[in-house]
């Protein structure tokens, strides 16, 4: 947010979508209250730092970092915020003094405040938690405006892909070994996920569209929403039909692996460092793209959503339940969740980031990709163009890419062979000679152990100084 900005929302004064909490030391106890109703009715921007009035008393600098990192951790914590909710707060500048700003999107679920139910209207929150009819309508109003909370009462444990879930299982632990649902049963793992979810106009319990999509068998995917479709195509050379296509009809998450197996075909990996490190900027532009595809698609519509690749750029269209529209501002928008239970797991899977902060990544590292902004625009069609720089779909590429691939498959064939002994980290790095801890964890160490190549000798403690790595064979 710019003070330009800031100071539009100032003149504005208190109402539905706009709160004032003064927090020069520390935060407002009501904080929490006024975010879990943001959550529940339709959004809107917390202002820390400023008096009722619109007066900017500020943040004490010396308390900035507190602040924010409380913040983080109890939006993180189901106790206080349930389901928790994944922003961050955002420092902006006036006349030397410091506000933070808080963008709370509104949410397709019920969210509670130390068990109690917030909701707003002008004049603030409200408590309305005894009031049953007033609850009844706000999941009411939930359930019939997110399509992904619809309910199929007679979609079953045995229709979803229980492989997937463990795989889903497996990741969340690589990310954080304390992580609750790395403990959870399946159906435990999909409630706290709340992919089962009751209907408050029926009355009845089930799985939701977002658990069909995100962990369904194909042919009840193709059955709850048998449009469902994103098409993966390379138009280069042949411009009325394709040079290369996947037509991709299957659930969320290996539907992401194959946009970006088709991305890392035709696309070509500049050298990038970031600092002293190499890193991938097609993967990280590319991640953000087609997370963007799959999270915020409106899944009702059928519209099929497209990713295609060009000479010069990919462009992607999906069908979108706008709330604007026109061209995005990375440094003047509000971000708002169009699917937050799906937004979620992939967000747990870190396959997305938290919500605004891709959006500000894909532009920052889309300029250094080929010298442009990406253009991100919002409509009932939601269409992104993200320029690259000259590519593949010529043989020049494809060896490249090949060599890519043969270099890593080399590269994994060696830490199988050598780790028929269990080895620890710093081994197995010193033996492929390479430098950075994050780099070799990212690009070999965890592939490894997600693909179940290689497995921990302290399963139950990831981060044990006594943790050694042995090739699955010989386990």
């Amino acid at each position: 947010m710019t003070p330009l900005h800031l100071e539009q929302l100032l003149r504005q004064g208190e109402g539905l979508t706009l709160e004032f909490k003064q927090s020069h030391e520390k935060l407002n106890r009501d904080v929490y209250e006024t975010i879990c109703a943001f959550l529940n009715r339709q959004g809107g921007v917390l202002l820390l730092g400023v008096a009722d009035d619109g007066t900017v008393c500020g943040v004490e600098p010396n308390a900035v970092a507190r602040i924010k990192a409380d913040l983080v951790t109890a939006l993180h914590n189901s106790q206080k915020i349930n389901p928790p909710m994944y922003l961050a707060p955002e420092e902006v500048e006036l006349d030397g003094r410091i506000v933070l700003v808080l963008s709370v999107p509104e949410s397709s679920q019920v969210h509670t405040c130390n068990n109690r139910i917030f909701d707003r209207n002008e004049e603030g929150d409200f408590d309305i938690t005894s009031h049953s009819q007033q609850v009844s309508e706000l999941f009411l109003r939930k359930q019939t405006t997110y399509s992904e909370n619809r309910i199929y009462p007679f979609v079953t444990l045995g229709d979803l892909r229980a492989d997937l879930i463990e795989r889903v299982r497996k990741l969340v632990r690589l990310q954080r070994f304390d992580h609750p649902w790395g403990q959870l049963d399946d159906m435990s793992l999909l409630k706290s996920a709340r992919l089962f979810q009751k209907d408050y106009l029926t009355g009845q319990e089930g799985f939701s569209m977002a658990a069909v999509l995100l962990f369904g068998q194909d042919e009840v995917i193709l059955s709850v929403v048998p449009h469902h479709r994103t098409d993966a195509i390379l138009r280069v050379h042949n411009l009325d039909r394709y040079d290369d296509r996947d037509d991709i009809r299957t659930n969320l998450i290996e539907s992401y692996d194959r946009l970006m197996a088709f991305v890392a075909k035709h696309v070509a990996d500049p050298f990038y460092l970031e600092g002293d490190l190499r890193i991938s900027l097609r993967d990280r532009i590319f991640r953000e793209v087609v997370a963007n595809m799959l999270i915020h698609r409106e899944y009702l519509n059928p519209f099929p959503a497209k990713l295609i690749i060009y000479h010069d750029r990919v462009s992607t269209e999906n069908s979108n339940n706008p709330h604007g529209s026109g061209l995005i501002d990375p440094l003047n928008f509000s971000p708002s969740p169009k699917n937050p239970v799906i937004a979620r797991m992939f967000k747990e899977m870190e396959r997305a980031e938290e919500l605004g902060s891709g959006v500000r990544n894909l532009f920052r590292y889309a300029k250094a990709f080929a010298g442009h902004d990406p253009l991100l625009q919002e409509e009932q069609i939601f269409r992104v163009s993200v320029f690259i720089p000259s590519f593949v779909a010529t043989p020049q590429v494809t060896e490249q890419v090949t060599e890519q691939v043969t270099e890593q498959v080399k590269r994994e064939e060696l830490v199988l062979e050598f780790c028929r002994i269990a080895r620890s980290r710093s081994e197995i790095q010193l033996f492929l000679g390479m430098k950075h801890r994050e780099h070799f964890r990212s690009e070999v160490l965890q592939p490894l152990l997600e693909k179940s190549l290689l497995i921990m000798t302290i399963p139950d403690k990831p981060n044990s100084s006594k943790q050694r790595y042995m090739t699955k064979a010989n386990s």
